[in-house]
């Protein structure tokens, strides 16, 4: 099986001090495997480490985290085809996920399912988003 994992570059503007979690944490960002690409859970913590109070600012973190990961293997949001959030107090926060969402995430949209849960890794966190994407060529 051919895989490897995608590394986030030292510096990253995107990611910022959250890049020390993946070694800290022993997980990759994402990992390429037969034509897909796998991308950990994202969530909407600040290059600088502070967490947003505000729901759409979480969401939108998480989203440009995930299309930077994309852009490093030459990919975009389009190319998404499964994506599952995960919504801490879910009904409450559900119209600003989606205004950011909507802002976005433009047509060809991905499968999507919004899973509630009673908290998140850190405090305050209140959006998590996994995704898997394919690569044109895998089709």
């Amino acid at each position: 099986m051919t895989k490897y994992a995608v590394e986030i570059p030292e510096g990253s503007e995107v990611f910022g001090e959250a890049r020390a979690a993946f070694e800290r944490f022993g997980y990759s960002a994402a990992v390429r495997s037969h034509g897909q690409l796998f991308i950990a859970g994202t969530i909407g913590r600040r290059a600088d480490g502070t967490i947003p109070e505000d729901i759409e600012e979480q969401t939108e973190i998480a989203i440009r985290r995930i299309e930077e990961i994309l852009r490093l293997e030459n990919l975009g949001l389009s190319d998404l085809v499964d994506v599952t959030s995960y919504h801490v107090d879910l009904h409450k926060h559900l119209a600003g996920f989606s205004a950011a969402k909507a802002r976005l995430v433009k047509p060809p949209y991905p499968t999507w399912s919004l899973i509630g849960v009673s908290a998140l890794a850190s405090p305050g966190l209140l959006v998590e988003i996994r995704a898997t994407a394919c690569y044109p060529a895998a089709e």
